[in-house]
């Protein structure tokens, strides 16, 4: 007996031949559900789009088809073979508004919108294909049981193609032969659509999730540093004050000269890294950002030493990330303003636009400033460059000689 044959032999009773019929009864009801769903989440959130309900209603719905949309990704996965990777979920803007604005742009929730409303009418083809091959392929055989039976009594003088039981039975039995090619052929289009509906878009979706793990570590990164903050400031600082005030303690007791002045010295070094620990918490954290990014950069403009004139705009507060990556860029562009281009007068402004913050400091001082090096050979821009680029952000400098020069840092408000 050739392969092909066996093969063709052992067609009805393959394992493949069970699992993809098991496919098409299980998923035919969800199938039902699904498009149902849709239908009536598309309707209700259409005709409610006028009120406040419309979007927020959508946006649930989209979460409700993604989920869905797994269990038709993990039956594929179950009783077809097809190991599709579920696509990344958005990282949501913080606030009702933002999650919702988040969900309702999610390309993958509208994809699997498409993949249930496409399931309906290729499930129905799959049950067509079943009927046809496997339902009427048991009938078809085992018809001269049932004449047998006497389950088919037809009216005298009716004579068809059906009475004759021997040859109904060989076109049941090539039928059942049959079945499992053409329900795994009807399965085709299903897998079809799985692949490129309910799973990662390649590229596009893996440059996604890079970018929401990068967000993810810049994150847990800031907060590590906040802690860290937090703890170098309520221990190690404390500590550090409290032994100064313990050594005046001591100083005032003794009265030997010699023991006075170690004491002293100890006094001073003590106090020299309270001062060297307050400046370490500042570069980690900045007090002032606390309150907010626009309430630290008016303070840093406050503090520098050349007149700075402030304009903020900052509707919606950024990530604690970007908050902190934007100060230090203002507190670092200030510095090189007021240090090296000799200006007179600096303008700092911040504003946003949808989701980017646009950060620009302006002096009148005397230009040549680039990324290799700062106005008058300063230490440069480069570091600045490096950081905005850990949160694909952009840095522009226009410093002609003469000036004025202008730099202009381009964020995200969430990284």
């Amino acid at each position: 007996m050739t392969p092909t044959l066996r093969l063709v032999l052992r067609a009805p009773v393959s394992r493949r031949a069970w699992v993809e019929l098991a496919y098409v009864l299980v998923s035919t009801p969800l199938a039902a559900l699904g498009f149902a769903y849709v239908v009536v989440m598309l309707v209700l959130g259409a005709g409610l789009s006028v009120t406040a309900a419309g979007f927020p209603l959508l946006a649930a719905g989209l979460v409700g088809a993604r989920r869905i949309g797994g269990l038709h990704r993990r039956l594929a996965g179950r009783f077809l073979g097809e190991r599709i990777e579920a696509p990344a979920r958005p990282v949501a803007t913080p606030g009702p508004l933002g999650r919702m604005q988040t969900r309702l742009s999610d390309p993958a929730g509208w994809r699997t919108v498409a993949y249930l409303l496409l399931k309906l009418p290729v499930i129905a083809l799959q049950v067509y294909v079943l009927a046809l091959t496997w339902v009427w392929g048991v009938v078809a055989a085992t018809r001269p049981l049932q004449n047998a039976l006497g389950l088919n009594q037809e009216a005298p003088g009716s004579h068809t193609l059906f009475d004759n039981g021997a040859l109904m039975c060989v076109g049941g039995v090539a039928l059942l032969f049959l079945a499992p090619w053409a329900v795994h052929v009807a399965t085709v289009p299903d897998r079809m659509l799985a692949r490129w509906l309910l799973g990662r878009r390649g590229l596009e979706e893996r440059v996604r999730d890079l970018e929401e793990t990068r967000a993810r570590a810049v994150d847990d990164a800031a907060a590590m540093l906040r802690r860290i903050e937090r703890d170098l400031h309520d221990g190690a600082q404390v500590r550090l004050i409290a032994l100064t005030m313990q050594l005046t303690m001591v100083r005032d007791a003794v009265t030997d000269d010699a023991a006075r002045a170690l004491v002293d010295t100890a006094r001073a070094t003590a106090k020299e890294a309270v001062e060297e620990l307050r400046e370490l918490v500042r570069g980690i954290h900045p007090p002032a950002l606390d309150h907010g990014l626009d309430t630290a950069l008016t303070t840093l403009a406050a503090r520098s030493g050349v007149p700075v004139e402030t304009e903020i705009a900052l509707p919606v507060r950024p990530t604690a990330a970007i908050e902190s990556i934007a100060y230090f860029c203002a507190a670092e562009l200030l510095a090189n303003a007021a240090k090296h281009s000799g200006a007179s007068r600096i303008r700092l402004s911040l504003t946003q636009d949808g989701d980017r913050l646009c950060l620009r400091v302006h002096d009148d001082g005397r230009g040549g400033a680039d990324l290799g090096g700062s106005p008058g050979g300063g230490s440069g821009l480069s570091g600045l460059l490096d950081r905005v680029r850990t949160v694909d952000g952009r840095l522009d400098v226009s410093s002609p000689p003469g000036g004025p020069t202008v730099v202009t840092v381009e964020l995200p408000s969430h990284a």
